[in-house]
Order: structure tokens, then sequence, then C-alpha cells
């Protein structure tokens, strides 16, 4: 029993040492190869470029569509995994909570899927890269690792495949289309898309670029409930009371949610998120009287 003690004690103690060691080391080296990489079927294409040579416009619009808490958040961000569990104990489509910390935790030291122990690896590596690397080295690595497409990875070795150019010429549109695909890179065309990516990326897109270029003094109020709630008061008027969770996930527009004020302001344009109608009634106010283009989400 003893032996089998000092055993786990010189693994556990191991393991925090190798830990800490590649988390220092990669903390100054570029990541060479990931699990998901080395995995790939069809191959790697990635390019490592710094994220001084990364347009801002990639940054932001990351973070508006993955993890709008980026900058504050201690590495986990509480209120969207609150929500991710209500929203998996309904049924339907599994969603997660995962921020942009955690999902590069994931990508550069462990393995793709779930599972509690992998999870509580990530929750490990995550508080280690957001103590020693920072914000900026985790948001560099990142757009270096994540899957941009059918065995590309980074937003450099994308920019090249999708548009021709680096990562440092990337537009707000083109880089808005990445930043959307990127939950499911080999399901969501980039170049040419179609169905949910059209509808709510390049449209949404396009149209809050335009505001920001052209400098619109407008004010826009967009009613994201992110369901299709008329269809669902149709099935209960016609006597169904519990469609499945594979109905009740064809009626919903949350996946994945689309942080529309986040999303604005990466393209330079003021915006919030209102939740209720007292705060809409005030953000309408505080955007008649803002000089130029206002963006307000009724999460509602």
């Amino acid at each position: 029993m003893q032996r089998l003690i000092m055993f786990l004690l010189k693994a556990v103690v191991g393991f925090i040492g190798l830990s800490l060691a590649l988390v220092v080391l990669f903390k100054f080296v570029p990541v060479p190869v990931t699990a998901t990489m080395v995995m790939d079927a069809n191959g790697i294409t990635k390019d490592w470029t710094s994220l001084s040579n990364i347009d801002r416009s990639m940054v932001r619009a990351v973070i508006a569509a993955e993890d709008g808490k980026f900058c504050t958040h201690d590495g986990f961000d509480r209120e969207a995994i609150e929500k991710a569990i209500e929203s998996n104990a309904r049924g339907g489509r599994i969603r997660g909570g995962s921020t942009i910390s955690q999902q590069t935790a994931k990508n550069v030291f462990l393995w793709q899927g779930g599972g509690y122990v992998r999870k509580g690896f990530e929750a490990w590596f995550t508080v280690l890269i957001e103590q020693i690397w920072g914000k900026r080295r985790i948001m560099e690595v990142y757009l270096n690792v994540a899957e941009t497409g059918i065995g590309t990875y980074g937003v450099q070795a994308g920019s090249l495949r999708y548009f021709g150019h680096g990562a440092d010429r990337l537009t707000p549109s083109e880089a808005a289309r990445m930043a959307v695909a990127l939950p499911s890179p080999k399901k969501r065309e980039v170049k040419n898309p179609q169905g949910w990516l059209r509808r709510h990326g390049d449209r949404t897109a396009r149209a809050i670029d335009t505001m920001a270029r052209e400098g619109l003094d407008i004010t826009i109020v967009i009613f994201a409930n992110r369901v299709y709630k008329i269809l669902r008061g149709e099935l209960t008027n016609v006597g169904v009371s519990n469609a499945g969770p594979k109905a009740m996930d064809m009626l919903s527009l949350d996946q994945p949610t689309l942080e529309f004020a986040q999303m604005a302001k990466s393209m330079g344009v003021e915006a919030t998120q209102v939740t209720d109608c007292e705060a809409l009634e005030l953000a309408i106010e505080t955007g008649l009287a803002h000089k130029g283009p206002y963006l307000i989400e009724a999460v509602m």
C-alpha cells in the first residue's frame, strides 16, 4: 500500500513538473504540433505567425464570436458554463461553455472529446496558461493552432487558403467569416458560405462593416431571442406538448450563439447588449444621442 501511495505521489509530482515545463517552454517557443493535427487524416497545413502580423480585425472577430469576456475573465466564463448546462439539460444538441483560454489549453496539451478526466486536465492547463502566458500569448497560440478548415490550422494558413493573402491583410468581413466558422470549420465554408453561415455571419458582418466604414449616423436594434418562438407556439397550438430534443433543436438559432454586440465592437461600431425593457429604453436613448453608428442587441 505504501509503495502504491509513493508511486501515485511521484506520478502527480512528475505530471505537475512536466506540465509546468511545457507551459513555460511554449510561452517562448511556437507550438510545433498538437494531438489534433497528428490525428488528422487530411494532413497538416499550418504557418505560424506572430500576433503582431495578424490583423486586429481577426482578434476582435474571434473574441466577438467565441469568447466575449476573454479580456476580463480568469480563463473560465462561469455564466456561459451555467447557460450551457441549462441548455444541455433541456435536451437537443450539446452546447459548450469553453473560453478561448480553455480551447487553447485543450488544443495544445490535450486531445479532442469530452469526459470528466479530460475536462479536469483542461482546467489545470487553463489555470497555468492564464498565469504564465497571459492573454496576448494565449490569443497568439490560439490563432495559430485552431483548426480553420480541412487539414488547415491557424489563421495564417486559413487566410492563404481562402483569400489568397496573409492574415495581416484580412478585412473585417473576411475575419468575421473565419471567426464564425471556427466552431465547425469542416462543415462551414468560409470562402463561399452557404446556409447558416451566409445568413448570420456574412450578411451581418457586411452590414456592420458598412455602418463602420461609412460612419452612418443610425441606431440599429437586433432582437436576438435566438429561437423561432412563433413556431414553438404553433407546435403547442396543434397539440404537441413534447416535441422531443431533435425537433426543438431545429427551432434554435444559437448553435453557436452569435454575440452581435461583440461583433459590432470588433468592427469599430459602438454597441451594447440589453436583457430587459428598461435597459432597452435607456440604450435607445443613448443610441439616438450618439453620433455615428450604434447597435443594440436585445436578448429578451
